[in-house]
């Protein structure tokens, strides 16, 4: 068994009751119950769910780019002006 250290935290009634529902259901004790809560709340805090407006916005860009088609004679841009969006 790896050491763990004794915490003693106070949680709410509804809280319990959900608590000691889900060891019971899992066949594990409550204890476990928390440090499987605590170890999953720091997996969503380390890795937050990313924002995916700055990559719609550019596929939306390429997208309209495909649906004008190929340009005949010379390119209509510059290399500059694309960094510059």
């Amino acid at each position: 068994m790896a050491l763990k250290i004794r915490k003693q935290v106070y949680i709410e009634p509804h809280q319990d009751v959900i608590l000691k529902q889900f060891a019971r259901e899992r066949g594990v004790t409550e204890a476990e119950i928390i440090r499987q809560a605590i170890d999953q709340h720091v997996r969503v805090l380390r890795f937050p769910r990313r924002d995916l407006t700055a990559w719609e916005k550019e596929r939306a860009f390429i997208q309209h780019l495909i649906r004008q088609g190929a340009v005949s004679g010379r390119r209509t841009w510059r290399r500059e002006d694309l960094h510059e969006r």
